[in-house]
């Protein structure tokens, strides 16, 4: 079987960072070429637009979009059109109901759809996901907060309509929560602080539950200096689980259960490549469900300017 010929469009920080050595780690993929239009690559073919890579670019087989999520819906839309299989960064797009035509495009064109939640793929979380599912769970409490300065330097597209702002990094949080807990959980309450010169907000705090009442809290913070924390803690009824360092770590009463180096990303790509030899999709919404109705639910509150 020939390897899946993938180009990436987009090539900020992650993708230098997570994707290009994910891809070259990946037994069956190759990366072939670059769309973006301020980065490329040496040695490699690079093209300022997907319409240019997919009209005079070399041959490929798929496309990884890392661009940002406010354009990703109209460049999955060309993609698929081409016949490519479709990787989509996380948030896969700015809103839930624009996923929907892509889904139906893919489905089809018999290509692969593939709405990425690449913290799901932490080494820990499956193993917390093992450990739940024989437990009575009493509550969750998620802190996810970070230094924006740091973690997305420079990203104005983060502060504006879709970016998400503080739900960029705390979507992660929702996708492993989203994934470990054995059943649905919905929100029911969000307080979120938006910056004076921002269309996105630097703080929040939810309320969860599921059709049990299950107490789910959640903190991000885009505002964290210092100590940084990913963190998830599991009340149950035969201890505490913790999940820590974006569910890299878990533990079970301070007992070390799971720690293992990060691949999420070759993990991502692994599964990309077995999609896309089917020809099947895998887009699971629930994480950016829990986003659109924090924003609905949300009672917003004005803070100080963000000043990168």
């Amino acid at each position: 079987m020939t390897d899946l010929r993938i180009a990436i469009v987009g090539f900020g920080k992650i993708a230098r960072d997570q994707h290009v050595g994910a891809i070259a780690a990946t037994q069956g993929a190759t990366l072939a070429a670059v769309a973006s239009r301020n980065a490329s690559l040496p040695e490699l073919p690079h093209f300022a637009t997907i319409e240019e890579l997919l009209e005079k670019g070399p041959p490929i087989d798929a496309v990884s979009l890392c661009t940002p999520p406010q354009v990703r819906r109209a460049q999955a839309a060309t993609a698929l059109a081409a016949g490519k299989h479709v990787m989509l960064e996380k948030p896969p797009g700015t809103g839930v109901a624009e996923l929907d035509p892509l889904i139906a495009m893919a489905t089809d064109a018999g290509r692969t759809l593939f709405a990425t939640w690449h913290s799901r793929y932490a080494p820990a979380v499956e193993p917390a996901r093992e450990w739940l599912a024989s437990r009575r769970i009493k509550s969750v409490r998620i802190s996810w907060k970070e230094d924006v300065r740091v973690w997305h330097p420079g990203q104005a597209w983060i502060w504006e309509p879709g970016g998400l702002g503080v739900f960029d990094p705390g979507i992660n949080a929702l996708s492993i929560v989203t994934r470990i807990l054995p059943s649905q959980v919905f929100v029911t309450s969000a307080e979120l602080a938006f910056p004076a010169n921002c269309q996105a907000p630097i703080a929040a705090n939810l309320n969860l539950t599921d059709i049990n009442g299950l107490p789910i809290t959640a903190e991000f913070d885009f505002r964290q200096t210092g100590p940084q924390s990913w963190d998830i803690l599991v009340e149950t009824d035969q201890g505490r689980m913790t999940l820590s360092d974006g569910g890299r770590r878990m533990a079970v009463d301070g007992k070390a259960i799971a720690d293992a180096p990060d691949q999420e990303y070759r993990r991502l790509y692994q599964r990309f490549v077995k999609l896309a030899a089917s020809g099947t999709s895998d887009v699971d919404l629930a994480p950016l469900r829990l986003v659109a109705d924090s924003f609905l639910l949300g009672k917003r509150t004005i803070v100080e300017p963000f000043v990168d």
